[in-house]
């Protein structure tokens, strides 16, 4: 596994990252498994929102860190956790959002599930137009103080937006952010245009989610097959599968597929390997859900690919600003 900077600051975090989403996985056991699995094959960082739990049911709400806290009991200290506020955590008025009432009480909240100390980086999970960027970042600089979070992060912000945030962070003499989280697949390239020059220019690190598409990268799915039976663009997004493969889309996957049979590494390896080819991108995020899926992707991290299959990837992959992470469909498919 390769260690790098995490973002602006000098803590080390592997390329790959374990989500907790745990969206396909319903038993806290294999949870157990995944976790320890990530760990025993040198992924060192993992990342958590207090709204993660299993499957998509809400009750399951806060189950993530619970089950995090269980198993880092005996390897805290060699561990990076993060976890992300905002979101919605019940029906109250005060529920959700980024006032500093919301923040400081989830946190406490997210500290007792995860039975720790400390939060190393906590994200805002996105931009919470409800409440000002300065009551947000003083919010968190209160909790940097009482040592409660180490770090600070922001999740699915434009790049004038974090500069904004940076601007606000230095004018009230908070730390300032040291890394992004966006989605960055081959099927939607849309942080490139200004994310990367952000990242270059501000050295803040970006964590990718979502490198395999919504699985669509996974090898699970091939253009002019239907989707496996029970699977996730079989269910929930049946409806879109169809009109996701066409056009480049269909011509990326079948690239992926190509290259990776060449090499005799899986589509999953190759597609994260792409990722990580970017310097801009600090670390990819994998959603596995099954251990073998997270023995699997966290060997991308050691995968160079060459220039050749690199421009070929580029190149078919173009075109391709697919917003895959809501269910909305929004995005050039490249199919002109």
């Amino acid at each position: 596994m390769k260690y790098v900077n995490f973002g602006l600051s000098s803590m080390k975090v592997s390329k790959i990252a374990l989500g907790l989403g745990f969206r396909g996985q319903y038993d806290p056991a294999e949870g157990i498994k995944v976790i320890n699995t990530a760990i025993d094959n040198g992924i060192n960082i993992i990342d958590c929102a207090n709204v993660y739990g299993f499957g998509d049911d809400r009750k399951n709400i806060g189950k993530s860190e619970e089950l995090l806290g269980r198993v880092i009991k005996h390897s805290r200290d060699s561990l990076v956790i993060t976890s992300k506020v905002s979101s919605e955590m019940g029906d109250g008025p005060n529920d959700y959002g980024g006032s500093r009432y919301h923040i400081i009480n989830q946190c406490e909240k997210s500290l007792s599930r995860l039975e720790t100390d400390r939060i190393d980086v906590y994200l805002l999970h996105a931009i919470n137009p409800d409440s000002g960027m300065e009551e947000q970042f003083r919010a968190l600089e209160h909790l940097i103080n009482q040592g409660k979070i180490l770090y600070v992060g922001v999740c699915n912000y434009q790049a004038w937006e974090i500069i904004k945030a940076m601007g606000v962070q230095a004018s009230i003499g908070a730390q300032p952010l040291i890394t992004a989280q966006n989605p960055y697949n081959l099927l939607n390239r849309q942080i490139e245009l200004e994310m990367f020059p952000m990242a270059r220019d501000t050295n803040v690190g970006i964590m990718a989610y979502s490198p395999l598409g919504v699985g669509l990268l996974s090898g699970d799915y091939i253009p002019g097959q239907p989707p496996p039976k029970g699977s996730l663009w079989a269910t929930i997004r049946k409806n879109y599968f169809k009109k996701y493969m066409k056009g480049y889309v269909s011509d990326t996957i079948l690239k992926l597929k190509e290259i990776s049979k060449e090499l005799n590494l899986t589509m999953s390896q190759v597609a994260i390997a792409w990722v990580l080819s970017h310097d801009e991108i600090t670390l990819a995020i994998s959603g596995s859900d099954t251990v073998s899926q997270i023995k699997e992707v966290s060997k991308a991290a050691e995968i160079v690919l060459s220039k050749e299959h690199l421009n070929q990837l580029n190149f078919v992959s173009r075109k391709l600003t697919l917003d895959l992470d809501t269910y909305l469909g929004e995005g050039d498919f490249g199919d002109d």
